[in-house]
């Protein structure tokens, strides 16, 4: 399988810094030759020893007619990839490329979109359609550049109407992560009581690990699949999720430890809805706290038609 990794997004809203400074710096892209087909000419460029250091070979596409398969099956002959990276026109046809047949053996493994916070708001208004077009088959949506008084409420609510299972990252004008506060939540933490919708158990897994003052003795009701591993006491497992924190080659399974007044029994992957309350002061073998949950009650439940969340 070779995988392909499409980035896309409008002129000048940082999709070739999003390759070079993170697509390639990440420890699932394979060694060997990485094909880079370039759909448009931005303002930034492909230094030629950033693409020797990268063993990346790359092809200018100046029409979105000569992407054809017949094309890709030429440069999959030619240049033999380890895997292909796409940096697409905005300006196109979004349906009619992804839905464009690839040369055997070449899958999507991700689509990444990114976007200038500091003319996201203008085009919104112009072109509306545009910009979330590039993001309805995205699993990760950077919005940089972002000013200190940038809507990210209003941005994430477009956008979950478009496509909820995205994981959206704001940046600062200097580069530097905003991090989520209480209010770019997708669920209320303000009650004593905190439902997880199928789709937010990423979001909910990372932000009790950063912020788990959050969610202390809180009741938390999500569906999960079981696991225990080799080791553990009977009256524990791990309610957790497959995860797909950047692309389908990076999947895996997060969940906290949950403790039972009694021994469970159960099949590995079963799906259940667990309530449990959350517990961050449990101290481990090491001597560290960590989160833990404590359960009240657990049902089995049907699987969900997606199995992977994402990380959002």
């Amino acid at each position: 399988m070779i995988p392909v990794y499409i980035v896309t997004g409008l002129l000048e809203s940082g999709k070739t810094t999003f390759i070079k400074e993170t697509l390639m710096t990440q420890d699932w892209i394979d060694p060997g030759i990485t094909l880079l087909l370039c759909c448009e000419e931005g303002e930034d460029e492909y230094p030629q020893d950033f693409l020797e250091y990268n063993d990346m070979e790359k092809v200018d596409i100046e029409d979105q007619d000569d992407y054809t398969l017949a094309f890709l099956k030429t440069m999959d002959l030619n240049h033999e990839p380890s895997q292909v990276v796409i940096e697409y026109n905005g300006m196109w046809d979004f349906e009619k490329f992804v839905n464009m047949p690839m040369p055997k053996d070449w899958e999507i493994q991700g689509v990444y979109t990114t976007i200038n916070g500091e003319t996201l708001d203008s085009y919104l208004k112009n072109m509306r359609k545009l910009v979330m077009e590039q993001t309805k088959e995205s699993e990760l949506i950077v919005v940089n550049r972002c000013p200190e008084d940038f809507n990210r409420g209003s941005f994430k609510r477009a956008l979950t109407v478009q496509n909820p299972m995205a994981q959206v990252l704001f940046e600062r004008v200097d580069g530097s992560i905003i991090e989520p506060t209480e209010e770019d939540l997708p669920y209320d933490v303000k009650g004593n009581k905190i439902v997880i919708e199928d789709e937010d158990f990423g979001t909910w897994y990372v932000d009790a690990y950063d912020h788990p003052e959050r969610y202390q003795n809180k009741e938390i009701s999500f569906l999960a699949q079981t696991f225990r591993p080799e080791g553990m006491a009977k009256n524990m497992f791990v309610p957790g999720r497959l995860i797909m924190t950047c692309c389908a080659n990076d999947v895996r399974f997060y969940g906290y430890p949950c403790q039972s007044e009694s021994n469970l029994s159960f099949n590995k992957g079963d799906w259940v809805k667990v309530n449990a309350v959350f517990d961050a002061s449990f101290i481990d073998e090491t001597g560290e706290a960590r989160p833990m949950l404590k359960l009240l009650k657990i049902k089995a439940a049907k699987k969900p038609e997606v199995e992977v969340v994402m990380l959002t």
